[in-house]
């Protein structure tokens, strides 16, 4: 897919992915890792090579980005001295665990200014949900480089606020994985619901937010569903659906215009508490009987939040004994509510 695709049509699929930052388990060719290209350990072998055959090993390429309010990236690299750059050079985003025609996007990548080469994300391409490697592809007939991250300039992603009517949005974030290369966390939600402030009181959750995509009508509610299955697995919910069988527990919004306030009683949900460690997704639904919504924290410059934003977990009274509750971000920074019994672990639930 090259970077003319456009934003499809509003859907109503929201997923949550169950993968996390787990690129091949090869390291940056800069740190002797060989995170290279299609194939792992590629790159790691063409420089052993090129050493023994008296070559210079593959400069160290990083990209510098930029980012804009309306959800483009700019990506600035140094052309280096043994690449041959032709018409068709591009910058290569492949997403992680993809093998479908639309899981590699090609931005071309031209000359901008003595030695330095530019691509650019427009805010209308579609990237699917998931983690997306870089690399440079210089049209010389080489495999394309795996790029390390340069100087990222994320302030206009910082309190991001998109037009509340917007169809659909695209979030795409920057940031080096735990090998030092490059990548890309990309969403793609409509409708969506923003979390904003998180107030964590003995009695319960207070959230608000904002709803993009769609406008709280009558009936409108935020819904905590247990991810327990029927089996009593705890797998996270694939779809809006929740399984069959599951624990539900409903409170009213407060709306004013896209704005969205609920409390959610720490009580309904550690009463229905079984064992070990419970985990309660967070929707909202914008109408009776319209498609309930993901809530999530997206519009900032930070990929992870489960390990940077963290809420303390507080002891609620129930029948069986004493439990403890707390919001957390998952792996995809959505909302989420940890129920932890007696011996309970803060992050055990692993998403």
């Amino acid at each position: 897919m090259n970077a003319s695709t456009q934003l499809p049509a509003t859907g109503p699929e929201v997923k949550e992915s169950q993968a996390i930052d787990q690129e091949p388990k090869v390291p940056a060719p800069a740190r002797g890792d060989g995170g290279g290209s299609g194939t792992p350990g590629s790159e790691a072998a063409g420089t052993a090579a090129a050493h023994r055959d008296g070559e210079a090993a593959p400069a160290e390429l990083t990209a510098d980005c930029i980012a804009d309010s309306a959800g483009g990236l700019t990506f600035d690299l140094t052309a280096p001295q043994d690449a041959h750059t032709a018409w068709s050079a591009a910058l290569v985003l492949r997403l992680r665990g993809g093998d479908g025609p639309d899981d590699e996007v090609r931005l071309p990548l031209g000359p901008n200014g003595a030695g330095r080469l530019r691509a650019v994300l427009p805010s209308t391409v579609a990237l699917a949900e998931g983690r997306w490697n870089a690399y440079a592809d210089f049209g010389d007939g080489r495999d394309p480089r795996r790029l390390l991250p340069g100087v990222n300039d994320l302030r206009s992603l910082v309190d991001r606020r998109p037009l509340a009517g917007i169809g659909r949005l695209g979030v795409r974030i920057p940031y080096a994985t735990k090998f030092g290369n490059l990548a890309l966390r990309s969403w793609l939600r409509g409708p969506h619901a923003e979390a904003g402030d998180i107030l964590v009181a003995p009695d319960g959750l207070t959230v608000s937010g904002r709803l993009y995509g769609a406008v709280p009508a009558a009936g409108a509610q935020a819904e905590a569903r247990a991810r327990r299955t029927p089996a009593g697995d705890g797998a996270p919910p694939l779809s809006a659906s929740p399984p069959v069988s599951a624990p539900v527990v409903t409170v009213p919004l407060t709306v004013d215009g896209p704005d969205f306030t609920f409390t959610l009683p720490y009580a309904e949900l550690a009463d229905r508490w079984r064992r070990g460690n419970e985990q309660w997704d967070l929707w909202l639904r914008p109408a009776e009987g319209a498609r309930p919504v993901r809530i999530a924290r997206l519009l900032d410059d930070v990929p992870d939040k489960k390990q940077v934003f963290s809420y303390p977990a507080l002891p609620v009274p129930t029948a069986a004994g004493e439990v403890r509750v707390g919001p957390y971000y998952t792996l995809d920074n959505d909302l989420a509510i940890r129920v932890a019994g007696p011996g309970g672990q803060d992050g055990a639930d692993g998403a």
